[in-house]
């Protein structure tokens, strides 16, 4: 399993509102067309608009070359043209899971 970490800035003007809505409605909701997302989460950060970063998103897929292939599929092109009118990812930082890891979930 590979993980994969999005720091996220706002563009000016975006309502994070709007975002956050965005991300629940459609973001979320486009995951189970995207085979190798095995899971997505955004965190909030900050709301200051000279944040380095407004929010975090981590996302689970099963290898690099299967969200690859996924990134490719009209279902992950529309995300990406929705959220760069938003929002921007200033850094990106992925790796595999040390496993067995944890969680009470």
């Amino acid at each position: 399993m590979q993980i994969i970490v999005h720091l996220i800035r706002l563009r000016p003007g975006t309502d994070p509102a709007a975002f956050e809505s965005w991300v629940r409605e459609v973001d979320y909701r486009t995951c189970p067309e995207l085979p190798s997302v095995i899971a997505f989460s955004v965190q909030r950060i900050s709301g200051s608009a000279h944040a380095a970063a407004h929010y975090f998103e981590i996302i689970q897929v099963t290898g690099a070359a299967d969200f690859e292939r996924d990134m490719g599929t009209p279902a992950f092109q529309g995300l990406v043209r929705t959220f760069e009118t938003m929002a921007t990812v200033t850094a990106e930082f992925s790796g595999d899971r040390l496993d067995p890891a944890y969680s009470a979930v």
